[in-house]
């Protein structure tokens, strides 16, 4: 349909409203019309405008602009997408785990552990909000979910988890994301301390993690994302072939996107 129809049968529709009959789009025309619709704010919009999509920038001018452009009424998240060469379809080309960040990213987490004896006193210590092993399977099924950001959990516990693994989803921890740990008092001291930045590649073969917060200064920011670049350079699967780290962006919660020149990039986690 067309954009005049869907306008004027926008319009008949209102003036038959008016008249008293009840009369409106349909539905392929309400999709149509709702597909023409501002996806952005007018901020967003006017941040974007002034930025040349092509053109590839260095980390250094890249998140110095980012923070220029983070101007909410709140501390924003700065946060790096990466598009790897990888088909997440395949068991074998799964990216998954976790990066330790060198200056955190700013946000605490609820964390929950399985654990029992001195394990669970050491995760209490570390920290943790809620440390159980039948008493928090019982507490799960009651409620039918797990109100919390992370689980951990020790691997003597891991068929107690199992209970309520279909409960959990993608709560449920796993040794790949390093949330299955014999020493849980140093995971539970890494979350706790928002130093641990989890990623975890989606079926478009991206991986999403934050850096940090708009309030960092540059370089903080900087360090945090090699860290988590590397931390990915890492994990590459041995059946991924070919050219592993397609495309990077960097962006606040609400700014617009700001490509990274990957040649330049891969120079600096030399270094790392």
């Amino acid at each position: 349909m067309a954009d005049t129809e869907i306008t004027e049968a926008a319009q008949s529709a209102s003036e038959a409203a008016g008249g008293g009959e009840r009369k409106g789009l349909s539905t392929a025309a309400r999709r149509k019309a709702k597909a023409h619709r501002a996806r952005h704010s007018k901020r967003y919009q006017t941040l974007a405008k002034g930025l040349q999509k092509e053109n590839l920038l260095d980390i250094a001018d890249a998140l110095t602009l980012v923070k220029q452009n983070a101007t909410a009424k709140f501390d924003e998240t700065i946060e790096v997408a990466v598009n790897l060469g990888v088909d997440p379809r395949h068991g074998d080309q799964m990216v998954r785990g976790a990066a330790s960040l060198p200056y955190g990213t700013g946000k605490s987490r609820v964390v929950w552990v399985f654990a029992r004896g001195a394990q669970a006193d050491a995760a209490r210590a570390a920290g943790a909000d809620l440390v159980g092993a039948e008493e928090l399977v019982e507490r799960i099924q009651k409620e039918g979910q797990a109100d919390c950001d992370i689980i951990v959990a020790t691997p003597d516990m891991m068929p107690l988890v199992g209970r309520v693994g279909a409960i959990l989803k993608q709560k449920t921890p796993n040794p790949r994301a390093g949330t299955v740990s014999p020493n849980v008092t140093a995971v539970v001291e890494e979350i706790k301390k928002a130093t641990r930045a989890e990623y975890r590649v989606d079926k478009n073969g991206i991986i999403h993690g934050p850096i940090g917060k708009a309030s960092y200064p540059a370089e903080h920011l900087q360090a945090n994302l090699l860290a988590l670049i590397n931390a990915l350079v890492k994990a590459k699967p041995q059946a991924a072939k070919g050219k592993y780290l397609l495309k990077a962006t960097v962006s606040s919660t609400m700014g617009p996107g700001l490509g990274l020149d990957i040649p330049k990039l891969q120079l600096l986690l030399e270094h790392v």
